[in-house]
């Protein structure tokens, strides 16, 4: 083992930022910071939309400072503004961490295991949780486990409250919380106490959500929270479609928790009850917890609400998911089957991006190995890898025993089952280091290699610790071995576990690593690269940026084009995605964090033969991102189009757009004048309301102008692009048939992104598609049903004050379907069951 320390060195560029914001110790005192402190600024201070940057002090003068940005501007600011950090580079952070988590070791080994787990860190060939870099060594409030699940909550006002605030309290220290819902009785349910009727169970998740979008953790990252319902219930289809109706359910991920007679019954066809417990039972208060099997096992009543067909609700839960990525699914009863916990403590629900599946009050913590350290010489370095996965397992053992506990019920469960979860990232840049494509069979069976000796690897290392520290108390021998899980493995594995026993319940979990695989700088998680070029704009330019493995391919190799290896996320077919996610899956005890990326043009039964699929190929959970395209011929869903070339026999392919674009337009530029009339239109939009102002000249459209969300923000500054475009659209020429504008709405018409607004002819995609909408309405005279208003006046200023802005759209809460909640940009990409963001590094994991 190789325990040299290199020579400290800084990171650059964005991820400086994330270790100094999320994972470096700070200190939070800001009259301490002196000129020449490299501190964290807040450059742009709004409650939706914070901003951080990176800077050098310059001077201080009382609370005023002046900073100099990494970018070389210099600012200004105020102390309150400040955070200074106490730690500049990884390995400030490695030494802090190694000898926190060996301190629950025996005296005489501390400083051996510190020695051990420092070289664990080196290099990042172990990248610790978020929560546990931020927090251990750090603070006795800060919990060290990324994630938890409460349980269900008492049917009654108060127990509401009571997980509400268990869930606060949670999530104020760092954790995701996952709640499932289903113990909660349905919409209109008798209440007898209160001579009334329940609000229902999806009324409640929206009071959970709420709260989740207030909280912040640490002053770096939100609240995250898991919502789910039981397929059972019968509020189930207005779960199912809850985030349709904009602004209930905005701050939780959502997943239907489907069982195998559920299962049995779409494939069969046939019918499913909606039931829920008969809430008359003397016993009702005492004994329901959410948990339908023990209730009928225990012989009590069941009241059918309502009859449905099994593939009606999965139809629903199809093309909701198809709509808008949600929700998820967890095939709930297939993760007990295959758990190891199944003889003792049941999984009811799973954190927020879905990887781990947990007991109530079950907690874990989470760390990943960086795949793309253990390639040497074209192959893997198993040897090392081996290494490196034991000590893993000590590693996060030991943070059991470090972390704080603040409710006495996580630490009796957790102490009882000692649940840990080893992962990975950097999975597909290990893969284009081997030269093997990503999702081809080829990898495949090299997926399952590599997981197969990690688990293996896991459960020897587990059981060497047990027969140490000894195993995990729950720990049944006999049972243990049964699990599905276990069975799996050569005898080898379960020879050591029957003579040694096993130190924890669940070793390994596939987490999303948004922030930490960004600041590392490799991929995240399991994933493949979302693209391997992209635009950045700095104070130098707009140019183009290559992931690191691209640039050193391309510059080495003196080419442009990057051979069939390097796989980005939209390279892949869908299918491809589950087949990788299923091969990781078998060698994955607890779950997998993944998102399958669909093209645009993915239909509804696309996505459920791919749900299907999964379920099929022994997947815990499934989740598809379909690519909210901007490009109409995609939404379209007319990629080609037969056209007659002049002077071909036959056809050729044109793209529609190349088809439909008329060859004549006048080259003349209309000015404006110096007085117009129109009408301003208002109109929700998937990112608040717009407010969409159409001048006329000679009876034409001429002018648009579009305001939506607030100054200074993305959304605000996009919105007036699109209108400037517009316009120059219309004022610049006009066509043979006079119909500028009818050409303009058939461009912008159907354009749709992540959400949508409103149903029928009356849903609005985007602000595109709503400007299209408002088109039309302004030259047909149409205000269909009178759900979009419509005010004609002669011109309303389109640069409305801010006060007066805040005024109109005091009741407007942007959805920020693909907006980054920290930074504000159009960036944030779906995958690992999870969102983050391109440009900061926010996760919302």
């Amino acid at each position: 083992m190789e325990t040299s320390v290199k020579k400290s060195q800084r990171l650059e560029g964005l991820s400086e930022k994330i270790f100094l914001d999320r994972y470096a110790l700070k200190d939070l005192d800001a009259d301490h910071v002196q000129t020449g402190d490299t501190v964290l600024v807040l450059t742009h201070d709004d409650p939706k939309f914070p901003k951080k940057e990176v800077g050098e002090v310059l001077e201080r003068n009382g609370k005023e400072v002046v900073i100099r940005l990494r970018s070389g501007q210099v600012v200004s600011s105020q102390l309150e503004k400040l955070i200074k950090p106490l730690e500049l580079t990884p390995e400030e952070m490695w030494d802090r961490l190694a000898k926190a988590i060996a301190s629950v070791e025996k005296p005489e080994k501390r400083k051996e295991w510190e020695k051990k787990f420092r070289y664990l860190l080196e290099d990042w060939k172990l990248v610790p949780g978020g929560r546990i870099a931020a927090g251990a060594g750090a603070s006795d409030e800060l919990t060290l486990f990324n994630c938890y699940v409460i349980p269900s909550p008492h049917d009654s006002r108060g127990g509401i409250m009571k997980t509400l605030t268990e869930m606060t309290e949670i999530m104020s220290r760092g954790g995701g919380v996952g709640i499932n819902l289903s113990s909660l009785r349905p919409r209109r349910a008798l209440v007898k106490g209160v001579n009334g009727s329940s609000s229902g169970s999806v009324s409640w998740g929206g009071l959970f959500s709420y709260t989740t979008g207030l909280i912040e953790q640490g002053g770096s990252r939100r609240g995250a929270l898991m919502l789910m319902l039981n397929d059972w219930h019968p509020d189930i289809l207005e779960f199912i479609t809850v985030k349709q109706n904009m602004g209930l359910i905005t701050n939780a991920n959502l997943s239907v928790c489907v069982g195998n007679d559920f299962m049995k019954a779409v494939k069969e066809d046939g019918d499913w009850d909606l039931v829920f417990p008969d809430t008359s039972d003397p016993d009702y208060d005492k004994v329901w917890d959410g948990n339908l099997k023990k209730w009928k096992e225990l012989g009590k009543n069941v009241k059918v609400y309502k009859t449905v067909k099994a593939r009606d609700v999965w139809h629903t839960i199809i093309e909701s998911a198809w709509k808008s990525a949600e929700p998820g699914v967890v095939f709930i009863d297939y993760y007990n089957d295959m758990s190891n916990s199944w003889y003792y403590n049941p999984i009811i629900c799973t954190n927020p991006c879905g990887e781990q599946g947990l007991p109530a009050w079950g907690v874990c913590n989470l760390s990943s190995i960086n795949l793309s350290q253990f390639v040497k010489d074209g192959d893997v370095d198993w040897d090392k890898l081996g290494e490196v996965v034991a000590l893993s397992i000590r590693f996060l053992d030991n943070v059991i025993d470090v972390t704080p506990y603040h409710f006495k019920e996580n630490e009796e469960n957790q102490k009882n089952e000692r649940r840990i979860g080893l992962g990975t990232m950097g999975l597909a840049e290990m893969l284009i280091k081997l030269k093997i494509r990503y999702g081809s069979p080829e990898s495949l069976l090299f997926l399952d290699k590599l997981y197969n000796f990690i688990a293996k690897k896991a459960y020897l290392a587990s059981a060497e610790y047990a027969a140490e520290k000894g195993s995990f108390p729950k720990f049944d021998k006999e049972k243990f071995l049964q699990s599905r899980f276990v069975q799996q493995f050569d005898d080898e594995v379960k020879k050591a576990i029957a003579e040694k026993g096993i130190r924890n319940v669940t070793l390994l979990t596939q987490a999303p690593t948004g922030s930490t695989g960004t600041m590392v700088g490799t991929s995240t998680g399991i994933e493949p690269f979302f693209a391997f070029e992209y635009f950045r704009q700095s104070r130098l330019g707009y140019d183009k940026q290559y992931v690191p493995i691209a640039k050193e391919y391309l510059e080495k190799n003196n080419t442009d084009v990057l051979p069939d290896y390097f796989v980005s996320a939209m390279d892949l077919s869908a299918e491809d995605h589950i087949r990788v996610q299923a091969a990781i899956q078998r060698w994955v005890d607890s779950s997998i964090s993944k998102t399958a990326n669909a093209p645009a043009d993915f239909t509804v039964e696309d996505t459920k033969k791919l749900y299907e699929l999964a379920f099929e190929l022994g997947c815990k959970g499934v989740t598809i991102y379909r690519d909210g395209s901007r490009d109409i011929q995609v939404l379209s869903k007319e990629e080609k189009k037969e056209v007659k070339k002049e002077g071909t026999k036959g056809t050729t392919s044109e793209s529609v757009k190349a088809a439909t674009i008329p060859p004549q337009v006048e080259k003349e530029y209309r000015r404006r004048p110096l007085k117009l009339s129109g009408a301003t239109y208002k109109m929700k939009t998937p990112l608040g309301k717009a407010y969409i102002t159409i001048n006329d000249v000679d009876g034409k459209p001429f002018e648009i102008m579009i305001n939506v969300g607030k100054a200074g923000s993305d959304v605000f500054a996009m919105s007036e692009a699109l209108g400037r475009v517009s316009t120059l659209f219309l004022r610049f020429g006009e066509l043979p048939d006079g119909n500028k504008a009818r050409l303009l709405i058939k461009h912008l018409k159907g354009i749709g992104g992540s959400g949508a607004v409103g149903f029928g002819p009356n849903r609005v995609e985007s602000i595109a598609d709503a400007v299209a909408k408002a088109l039309e309405m302004h030259m047909d005279g149409e205000n269909p049903n009178g759900s979009i208003a419509a005010t004609t006046q002669s011109f309303i200023d389109s640069r409305l004050t801010e006060n007066k802005r805040n005024v109109l759209e005091e009741d407007d809460e942007p959805d920020g379907l693909d907006l980054c909640p920290e930074c504000g940009s159009a960036s944030l990409i779906a995958e690992e069951g999870c969102k983050h963001c391109s440009s900061c590094g926010y996760s919302k994991c």
